[in-house]
C-alpha cells in the first residue's frame, strides 16, 4: 500500500474513534440523556465530574484517553512516527469536533493524553500531574489544561531532540496545543475576567456517594 494511502487510513479511522464520544455514553449509563444539556454544556470528564461524581469522570478520562491511545498506536504500526502523529490529532480532532454528535465535543484534553502516552509516558504522566496540582490549589481545571498546552511543545522540543521526525513532532505538537487552545477560549475569557467557575468538592462527593 502506498504511503499516501496508509496516511488516509490512519486519519480516517483516527477520527471515527474520536468520535466515540464516552462522556455522552457513560452519563446515559448514568440517567443523563444527554451529558451536552447540563452544566457546561461539554462532554469531556470535567463536565461529567461536576454533573455526575468521580467514577463516571474517570470512566469518561479513561475512556477519551484510550481512543487516541490506540489510534497512535495502530498509526505508529503501519506508517511509524509520522502515522502515530496523524492518528492521534484526527482522534482528537474527531473527539473535538464528531460528525455523529454534530460537532459539539470535548476539550481535546483527555484525547491528547492518550497520544502523548504514545509518545512519551512520562511527559503523559507528568503533564496528568500538573493539571491535577493546579486543579487542586485552585479549584480550576480549565488553568491547568490550558497551562499543559502552553508548556507541551517546550516539553516536546527538548525530549525529542535528535529523533528523525523531531519536526514533525514539533508541528503536530504546536498544532494539539493551539487547538486545545481554541477550545479553551471561552474559559480563558472567564478566567481573565474572574468568572470562571471552580470545582465544588462538597458537591462531587455529594454526588460520587450517591452512585
Amino acid at each position: 500500500m502506498a504511503i499516501w494511502l496508509k496516511y488516509v487510513l490512519i486519519a480516517v479511522v483516527g477520527y471515527l474513534l474520536g468520535n466515540i464520544s464516552v462522556g455522552i455514553l457513560v452519563a446515559k449509563l448514568y440517567g443523563i440523556k444527554d451529558i451536552r444539556k447540563v452544566g457546561s454544556g461539554n462532554a469531556g470528564s470535567t463536565n461529567v465530574l461536576r454533573n455526575l461524581g468521580w467514577l463516571p469522570s474517570v470512566l469518561t478520562l479513561v475512556g477519551d484517553c484510550l481512543k487516541s491511545f490506540i489510534a497512535a498506536k495502530l498509526g505508529w504500526v503501519l506508517a511509524g512516527d509520522v502515522g502515530l502523529l496523524i492518528g492521534g490529532t484526527a482522534a482528537i480532532l474527531g473527539h473535538d469536533f464528531p460528525v455523529f454528535f454534530k460537532f459539539k465535543g470535548g476539550k481535546g484534553i483527555a484525547a491528547s493524553l492518550g497520544m502523548i502516552l504514545t509518545i512519551n509516558p512520562w511527559l503523559g504522566i507528568g503533564l496528568t500531574g500538573v493539571v491535577v496540582l493546579i486543579a487542586a490549589l485552585t479549584g480550576y481545571v480549565s488553568l491547568g489544561s490550558i497551562t499543559v498546552s502552553v508548556v507541551y511543545t517546550f516539553c516536546i522540543a527538548v525530549l525529542l531532540r535528535g529523533n528523525a521526525h523531531y519536526w514533525a513532532y514539533i508541528g503536530f505538537s504546536i498544532f494539539a496545543s493551539l487547538l486545545s487552545l481554541f477550545c479553551h477560549r471561552k474559559n480563558i475569557q472567564r478566567l481573565l475576567h474572574h468568572e470562571e467557575n471552580k470545582l465544588d468538592f462538597k458537591k462531587i462527593s455529594r454526588l460520587s456517594k450517591k452512585k
